[in-house]
């Protein structure tokens, strides 16, 4: 089986169709450089999903990420500036040409959603069907150039970014910040982090929060991005993502990234579970890099 299928023993298939997108726009204000809509969109019967939509001015076929938050109660609006100042990354791409959709991720921000009375197997899967829907989102756009989207997030959504990229092959680059290690690494190998409502219950039901039971890792799902363009910040003192469980991580993809070693970084800045300046500007070059 497939990496995606193996995935999806853990993460359960989608219960539902999707459905017109019905994009709203709630807000609009202008800021330096760009407008930030505050709008939603349908992406199964009866659920509609919160988001940020940042356009630059004058913005035409231009490239678009989708922005993953980390785990924040604000959700949506960290990315877009109104957070922490190292995960401003909408904002920041938005200043520098990006369209950028960032929405809130089941139950945090705006977004009121119980996954389970819906048919979903996990709060992950039902998160990497709305992030397609987004893409879905932004490829509808005439400012946006369907061909050269991204995904980039921070812990919560640097794990969500690697999972729409492997599950949505439009995804054209992605930058995951403090958002995996391989499972044996996380946690000296207790999944218990990864199995509570907000991720993957089976981790625990089915698989007894043990890696060696896990049918897929991080491993497997960053090598399934090959040939598309894959950066990752990994921190050396990240306290929730250990750096040795990266670096194995990037050693199992290393094979399925030759002849094109330029399209898998990887930056250990010293720091904690944080997103650097300099390690996002070098992200953020890296993307425009991978998307022209």
């Amino acid at each position: 089986p497939s990496v995606l299928d193996r995935a999806e023993l853990v993460m359960g298939a989608p219960p539902c169709e999707a459905v017109p997108l019905d994009v709203q726009i709630h807000a609009e204000e202008r800021l330096e450089g760009y407008v930030r809509r505050t709008i939603s969109f349908a992406v199964e019967p009866g659920d509609r999903v919160p988001a940020y939509l940042l356009i630059p001015n004058g913005a035409r076929r231009a490239p678009a990420a989708v922005c993953l938050h980390q785990t924040t109660k604000m959700g949506k609006a960290e990315p877009v500036g109104l957070g922490l100042k190292n995960l401003a990354y909408a904002k920041e791409l938005a200043e520098r040409g990006f369209v950028a959709l960032a929405p809130d991720y089941p139950n945090f921000g705006d977004y009121k959603v119980d996954v389970y009375a819906r048919g979903w197997a996990s709060a992950t899967r039902k998160g990497i069907w709305n992030h397609m829907r987004a893409v879905d989102v932004l490829r509808a756009m005439p400012e946006v150039d369907p061909e050269k989207i991204a995904a980039i997030g921070h812990s919560l959504g640097g794990h969500n970014a690697i999972f729409l990229g492997a599950f949505d092959p439009r995804v054209k680059a992605v930058v995951s910040s403090c958002g995996f290690t391989a499972f044996p690494k996380y946690m000296r190998g207790n999944l218990a982090g990864w199995s509570h409502k907000g991720y993957m219950p089976r981790i625990a039901e089915r698989y007894g929060k043990d890696p060696a039971r896990m049918p897929f890792d991080f491993t497997d799902l960053v090598a399934s991005l090959a040939p598309r363009a894959f950066f990752a910040n990994a921190p050396t003192r990240d306290d929730n993502f250990e750096v040795s469980g990266v670096r194995d991580v990037f050693d199992a993809a290393r094979p399925a990234y030759a002849g094109i070693e330029d399209r898998l970084v990887a930056e250990h800045p010293d720091a904690g579970h944080d997103f650097p300046p300099d390690v996002r500007e070098r992200a953020y070059a890296f993307l425009k890099k991978a998307l022209y």
